[in-house]
């Protein structure tokens, strides 16, 4: 034993340095090892976002999501404390994961700016404003003249249209002013039968509509177009349109006799300048 050399060690020692070395590295691997991530789809522990402390404040912030869950949104929509809040109400018929049942409902016990608002929010899915359009045309005859002079300001285009046929001036005076309306809203307006002369009027002489070709058309198919505006208006269109037009045109017969006479000038000057 005195011979053998100092580095030696006897076969039974070897062995347990070497499950001792073995046990290390084992060790060692397992705490670099990266650990698992866990799915939050399937983690069973995860908890709801919405939680029985819920308030207006932590709903609105939640409904500002897109990525909202279904399940949080109708658990949002169950909960009676804060569906008491007009602004909750308002964000939850506009989220895209509320169930279209519940945000039918919510939208049909709106007030009518809210309805407003509904329908220009950019969010919002078209149909359901639609829908919301739609209730507040059918409102507008119970709305006082101040709301509808707002309403007229700034409202969807369908909205303004309907406007434009109000029996009061400042009304429909601020509906031609809003920036949602369309030639064609105007363009329908004047063939209803009770659009208004004033309405009709102030039209043909509006800095803006009043030098639209498509609205053009339809002041000279409408009875109502003074005979100088008429006469301005037809003189601007190419011959076989403005015949179409005097065809199924509602101005007075004195007025299309005029108007084809002239066209039939105009044509006959044409040609000698040729």
């Amino acid at each position: 034993m005195w011979g053998q050399p100092p580095s030696a060690i006897p076969p039974g020692e070897a062995r347990a340095v070497t499950r001792v070395q073995m046990t290390l590295e084992d060790s060692q691997s397992e705490s670099i090892r990266p650990a698992p991530i866990s799915d939050p789809a399937t983690d069973e522990s995860q908890e709801s976002a919405v939680g029985p402390d819920l308030t207006e404040d932590l709903a609105l912030g939640l409904l500002k999501s897109r990525a909202l869950s279904a399940d949080d949104v109708e658990q949002i929509s169950k909960n009676a404390g804060v569906l008491k809040s007009r602004k909750v109400r308002l964000a939850l018929a506009a989220h895209p994961r509320t169930p279209r049942r519940i945000a039918l409902r919510l939208i049909r016990e709106l007030y009518t700016f809210e309805l407003r608002q509904f329908a220009l929010t950019p969010a919002a899915a078209a149909d359901l404003k639609r829908t919301a359009e739609e209730l507040l045309v059918a409102r507008l005859a119970s709305v006082s003249l101040g709301e509808r002079i707002s309403l007229a300001r700034r409202s969807s285009a369908m909205v303004a249209a309907a406007l434009l046929l109000d029996k009061e001036v400042p009304v429909w005076q601020t509906a031609l002013e809003n920036p949602r309306l369309t030639e064609m809203a105007i363009s329908k307006a004047l063939q209803r039968p009770n659009a208004t002369p004033a309405f009709v009027e102030a039209v043909c002489h509006h800095r803006k509509w009043s030098m639209r070709p498509e609205i053009r058309m339809a002041l000279l198919r409408n009875d109502k177009t003074p005979f100088a505006r008429a006469l301005e208006f037809a003189r601007r269109l190419p011959p076989p349109l403005l015949r179409d037009i005097l065809h199924a045109s509602r101005l007075p017969e004195k007025t299309k006799a005029y108007l084809r006479k002239d066209l039939e000038s105009r044509g006959g000057a044409g040609r000698a300048s040729r």
